[in-house]
């Protein structure tokens, strides 16, 4: 009965929010408030709130007579066609919607590209002009989306000179992302210093433009360069050894497979230019964690360039933060068909995706039969599985592709100090100290400024009881290199602690504890000290906000238990 009158009393809530929203149902007398009409309303919009977009189609096109009289029911089903990849449809709905008087981003956006890519340019600059005046569903405002759009309208029509006019109307805030449309632009003029300006943006500091390697790259195959292009996908491989766009780039090029690498993106092509603009939107709607509008502007980027398939690789994992593991798995199945490199990354994604549906034991024999399909495994290869290994707690598996990765690498690559640390730590969980310590010992012989290394080296002495001088100094290396790391002021803390310097040691143990309250070690190293320096009530008090943290494992909880009714038996 309470469940009833619950129901009762929410759908009674609901009618009464959406009858009296302006612009509803209630602008035309004559429009029936059906419960039919009003149930597929809401739920097309419960729908749409979940991410379930085929759902909302279905029930959102039931009330399509709501076009004229509701503008967020015109916002969201028009995003959800785009969503669906249903441009015929969205654009042919946005004709219907569209009024002079009425800014409609969405709408005028998908007009101006359907017009831009019929040609009918005049009428493309007509609605992208539309786009400075409104941003009120964008991240981005001033006058930032509609400038791009009309600068390539203009390049279009052979005005090099207005193009750059419009960029440089791209508030400053902007200025990075309008270097990138100025680089796709100077290659589209094959203006004299466009190797330069790419060469400028791949090696800015400020921000992550990795990326843009591939373009540059990209750039020069067309120049017929093939030598400096290969040259400098090697040097950005080093740089940005992660980056799966490269990695298949620089395979691509070894193989001299540069047709494929040119089939991604002609800049000479306004299309692919434009595309690679919605694409860095979708990136940035992704780090902000706003998934659904990610996915309506890359599939805005996937419409204008469909060639670039890498490009999916983010819808891939947006479907997987939004938890539909189903078209996840699905798209990464797609990426395989690009080459080695993705087919492997694809595999390793979906494996993560099955550690959570079906466990560890069924992810890994996945990725197994996956990686037994590589026929000339490389160092990579064997490195990548070992981490896949190590992350889910088989050491003894990850130690041995750890081995095979050196066996296969050479002496002096980039990555073999990584590979020795993280077979180290392996060794370690599975308490083999000697070749532990060997390992890490040798990681930083070959590179000496790795501060996570230093820490979780000198940490384990710490803990051990030995080279307490030696673990001080390399924490304080720690400490210099890395500034701010929490664990590594806490190690530095309890160094001191080992040492008896427990003034020393609560200055640093308390400032861990201010950047990691919650990571209950950290705490137990804080209140250890608090009680070596007969701080009893503040010690205790820490202890019993240990018990109540949620990370804190049994047998920490039964070691603090112990401590709250004996203490530390060994005090100043």
């Amino acid at each position: 009965m309470k469940f009833l009158i619950k129901k009762i009393y929410i759908i009674s809530f609901l009618l009464t929010i959406f009858l009296i929203q302006p612009g509803a149902f209630a602008k035309d007398s004559k429009i029936q408030y059906s419960g039919e009409n009003i149930s597929n309303y809401f739920l097309g919009m419960l729908f749409v709130k979940n991410d379930q977009n085929k759902e909302a189609l279905k029930y959102l096109n039931k009330v399509q007579l709501l076009k004229d009289r509701h503008s967020k029911y015109n916002v969201e089903f028009l995003r959800t066609l785009v969503l669906l990849g249903k441009f015929d449809k969205a654009i042919a709905f946005s004709k219907k919607v569209w009024n002079k008087n009425e800014l409609f981003f969405e709408a005028d956006l998908l007009l101006g590209l359907d017009s831009f890519l019929r040609k009918d340019f005049k009428e493309s600059e007509k609605f992208f002009e539309r786009l400075n005046k409104t941003s009120r569903y964008n991240l981005f405002f001033d006058e930032f989306v509609g400038n791009v759009l009309l600068a390539w309208n203009k390049a279009s029509q052979g005005e090099k000179d207005n193009s750059f006019n419009y960029l440089t109307k791209i508030p400053k805030r902007y200025r990075h992302l309008e270097k990138i449309q100025g680089g796709f632009l100077r290659c589209y003029f094959d203006t004299n210093d466009t190797h330069n300006f790419y060469q400028a943006i791949v090696q800015n500091e400020d921000y992550n433009f990795s990326r843009y390697n591939f373009f540059l790259t990209n750039y020069l195959l067309f120049k017929n360069k093939n030598v400096e292009a290969k040259k400098i996908i090697q040097n950005a491989r080093e740089k940005y050894n992660s980056n799966i766009l490269l990695k298949e780039t620089e395979g691509f090029l070894l193989n001299y497979n540069t047709k494929k690498i040119k089939n991604f993106f002609n800049c000479k092509n306004p299309k692919d230019s434009i595309a690679e603009f919605f694409y860095v939107l979708a990136n940035l709607y992704s780090s902000e964690n706003e998934y659904q509008m990610s996915n309506f502007y890359l599939r805005i980027s996937l419409f204008l360039n469909s060639k670039f398939l890498a490009n999916k690789a983010l819808l891939a994992e947006n479907f997987y933060y939004q938890k539909k593991n189903k078209s996840s798995k699905e798209v990464y199945e797609s990426l395989k068909s690009i080459g080695p490199e993705y087919s492997w990354y694809a595999s390793k994604s979906i494996a993560t995706i099955l550690l959570k549906e079906k466990g560890k034991k069924y992810s890994i024999n996945s990725l197994e039969k996956e990686f037994n399909l590589i026929v000339n495994p490389n160092f990579e290869h064997y490195f990548e599985l070992a981490n896949f290994y190590k992350d889910n707690d088989y050491y003894k598996e990850s130690i041995k592709y750890y081995s095979l990765a050196l066996n296969k690498i050479s002496s002096d690559h980039f990555l073999v100090p990584k590979i020795l640390d993280r077979r180290g730590t392996s060794y370690e969980r599975l308490g083999d100290w000697g070749n532990a310590e060997k390992d890490l010992l040798k990681s930083l012989e070959i590179l000496p400024d790795q501060a996570h290394v230093l820490n979780y080296l000198a940490y384990s002495w710490v803990d051990k009881g030995i080279n307490l001088d030696k673990g001080l100094k390399m924490l304080k290396k720690a400490n210099e290199i890395r500034k701010g790391d929490g664990y590594i002021i806490d190690s530095l803390g309890w160094a001191y602690y080992a040492k008896e310097n427990y003034s020393e040691a609560e200055k640093f143990l308390q400032k861990a504890v201010e950047l990691l309250p919650l990571d209950p070690i950290i705490n137990d190293h804080y209140a250890d000290v608090l009680w070596m320096l007969n701080k009893d009530i503040q010690a205790r008090y820490v202890w019993r906000y240990i018990l109540k943290l949620e990370k804190t494992e049994e047998e920490l909880k039964d070691k603090i238990n112990k401590k709250l009714i004996f203490g530390i038996t060994k005090k100043l």
